[in-house]
């Protein structure tokens, strides 16, 4: 029986209540059980990430926050990647990211299992397959994962396909909550980072070090999404119903920025990986 750590609730679509457990194979939490039906979970108008919606305020704070991480995130991989190169960037949504990337010379192609999203992206002008598996042989030196890596039902064999597609020597870059953080820790249950049952896997610096240790890749360095802590910690909120959640949000989200100076436990981390040269998948 797996070692429950606490219980969290789908405050999305379903108000189900979820265990988040301790999973020894992989040394990171794990959302128990893992429903058949998980596309059911996604079908929410208040699910950001699939549209372009900016009507409420937090769909607005969103999508702001949504186009500055795009400056970002093409500046984490230009700094890995010397020249323009090839991108596959996983959980495309509806593509700005590739669309930003393309802007600026990047031949960007993309994954987005949703058709609403995917087909927002293909209005963009930009290529997005419904899987990764599509890719038979190495063509990408870059391959990104923007808060897409806990969603997925096996990170094992995902990163089997990922090693189909990456070339030798290429870059593997990995956005992903960090449970270990001040928020998480602060907020608990209603830890908008835990995302049940969407997000099935909940990672830490050292869950991504020993999945990836026998894996062929280099984990070379990690860095922080210092917004994402005021986004999360106002989701939060709003999970306990607070009064004056964007305040109040704003608040943890800078302490928990403060604390991640010092502890180097951010809200969320980015785990640049390098494929080993003579690694063969």
């Amino acid at each position: 029986m797996p070692q429950t750590v606490l219980k969290a609730k789908d405050y999305l679509v379903s108000g189900k209540e979820f265990e988040i457990v301790w999973n020894p194979e992989f040394k990171c939490l794990q959302t128990f059980p893992a429903p058949d039906d998980l596309d059911a979970y996604y079908q929410s108008h208040e699910y950001i990430s699939h549209s372009d919606r900016a009507e409420t305020l937090i769909e607005k704070v969103y999508q702001r926050a949504k186009r500055i991480n795009l400056k970002r995130k093409l500046r984490i991989i230009e700094r890995l990647h010397k020249g323009i190169g090839s991108l596959m960037d996983v959980g495309a949504g509806t593509g700005d990211f590739l669309k930003y990337a393309q802007i600026n010379g990047w031949e960007a192609y993309g994954v987005e299992p949703n058709d609403q999203a995917r087909e927002l992206a293909h209005q963009k002008g930009v290529s997005v397959y419904r899987s990764l598996s599509v890719q038979k042989e190495p063509a990408y030196d870059v391959i990104s994962f923007w808060h897409v890596f806990e969603h997925l039902k096996d990170p094992e064999e995902s990163i089997e396909e990922v090693s189909a597609a990456l070339k030798p020597g290429g870059w593997l870059v990995i956005g992903v909550p960090n449970y270990k953080s001040f928020d998480a820790s602060f907020y608990r249950e209603h830890w908008a980072g835990y995302d049940v049952p969407r997000h099935l896997w909940h990672f830490s610096k050292e869950s991504i070090k020993h999945l990836f240790a026998s894996k062929g890749y280099e984990l070379v360095k990690i860095k922080s999404l210092w917004l994402d802590a005021f986004y999360v910690s106002w989701l939060s909120e709003t999970h306990r119903n607070r009064r004056l959640a964007p305040l109040k949000g704003f608040v943890i989200g800078f302490l928990s920025n403060l604390f991640g100076i010092f502890s180097g436990e951010y809200s969320s981390h980015v785990y640049i990986l390098q494929k080993k040269p003579e690694y063969d998948a």
